[in-house]
């Protein structure tokens, strides 16, 4: 069923289609027509199934026309899902005259401020920054029809269920509300009888492994060597297409300036991108215009990117959740697909995170050829040991690991 038969409005349906959405994600086939007739849902999926825009369409399809105070209210543990909502909600509500903001810490007040004192229909929130709103009769929260409580069990996690108890005693007791966690714990069960009436269940079974037809490797290198790291495997390895992640903004600026400056063809996805610019990043990386495609992680969830070859982590996630969605960008559909990983000395811990989520050693590796420094993951004391025929041989030690020399792998060349 295409999204046009789900309901939606035309205005939200433009936005559906200038994301570059083509058919709804299970989930968004399930949500949205409950949302949609008013229900109370508990999405219990992983992140990355396309949850977001499984609340965020027909909650603006729902609000249609803008009003002074606020309508839908998300709640997000951390003020990065925070960004993220906002940006989807912003970009599925660019036909409409809807307004969204972002209310989380670590930045000032005065554009919170003025986006209040303005009007806001939908505020996407972290709960502590909001309290402190709510705390100083900012704003208020009497007009809510739509609340929705993400990522519930990492907010359980990290200590937010009073501060979410707090909230919703200031929202009407009337409203639809839609809960989505990854697990359901006895606290947030708890939460769901307090603050939910008679929810419908949506249940999509959980994703915590990757593709079998992708191959992983890390590669562990010196901080200062990635770049030139980077460069020699996009030089060496057998690809055609590659999605290169990385964890900031200004990172991905940082990246795509050294691979345009080497005659790589790069184009950037990232929050910053206006509207147009990632559509037309999008585009010409489908068509095959742009050999590379730079991008955070909100290319990660939800986007319809195939036939890519090779996803390369040029920083390593800090959610082992996240290792899962950058590497389904690749080995889709029975494709074969490589995750290469680029792993200096401090991202050990969410490597090893990673591995521990998808219950599997992912084999380090040197690249053939490629003048290495020295890094702590080199230390060796050779207990245990592993390796694959025809590639590096990794000895697992203390705080790394140690190779024997491998293979690099070669091949056709690289589309141009």
């Amino acid at each position: 069923m295409p999204f046009s038969q789900l309901g939606l409005s035309s205005k939200v349906l433009d936005g559906v289609k200038a994301m570059g959405y083509v058919d709804p994600t299970p989930i968004q086939l399930r949500a949205i027509p409950l949302i949609l007739g008013g229900k109370d849902v508990i999405g219990s999926a992983q992140t990355g199934t396309g949850k977001t825009a499984a609340f965020a369409l027909p909650i603006l399809t729902r609000l249609d026309t803008p009003q002074k105070e606020p309508r839908a209210l998300i709640l997000e543990p951390t003020r990065e899902l925070a960004s993220q909502v906002e940006t989807a909600f912003r970009d599925h509500a660019r036909f409409t005259n809807l307004r969204v903001a972002a209310f989380y810490g670590g930045v000032g007040y005065g554009r919170q401020m003025e986006a209040l004192q303005k009007g806001v229909d939908v505020i996407v929130a972290t709960p502590g920054r909001l309290l402190d709103h709510l705390q100083q009769r900012n704003c208020r929260l009497g007009a809510v029809q739509f609340l929705v409580l993400d990522e519930a069990d990492r907010m359980l996690d990290m200590g937010f269920l009073p501060d979410v108890r707090r909230i919703l005693d200031q929202c009407p007791k009337k409203r639809h509300t839609a809960l989505f966690s990854a697990t359901i714990p006895p606290e947030i069960e708890t939460l769901i009888q307090w603050a939910m009436h008679q929810p419908e269940t949506i249940e999509i079974g959980a994703r915590r492994s990757p593709a079998e037809t992708v191959k992983h490797v890390i590669y562990p290198v010196a901080d200062s060597q990635k770049s030139d790291l980077l460069l020699a495997l996009l030089e060496r390895v057998n690809w055609d297409s590659a999605i290169t992640f990385c964890r900031t903004k200004h990172g991905a600026d940082s990246v795509a300036r050294l691979l345009k400056k080497n005659n790589h063809a790069v184009a950037v996805l990232h929050s910053n991108r206006t509207q147009r610019e990632r559509e037309e990043a999008l585009r010409g990386f489908r068509d095959g215009k742009y050999e590379v495609l730079v991008a955070t992680d909100i290319a990660a969830r939800g986007l319809d990117i195939a036939d890519v070859s090779h996803v390369i982590n040029y920083d390593v996630p800090q959610h082992p959740e996240d290792y899962i969605h950058r590497i389904g960008r690749t080995g889709r559909a029975e494709a074969r697909g490589d995750a290469f990983t680029l792993m200096v000395a401090e991202d050990a811990p969410h490597v090893y995170a990673i591995e521990r989520f998808i219950s599997q050693k992912i084999a380090r590796e040197k690249l053939e050829g490629f003048d290495y420094r020295y890094t702590a993951l080199f230390d060796a004391d050779k207990r245990g040991g592993g390796g694959h025929p025809g590639k590096a041989t990794a000895v697992r030690v203390r705080g790394g690991y140690v190779f024997a020399p491998g293979g690099g792998r070669g091949g056709r060349r690289r589309r141009r």
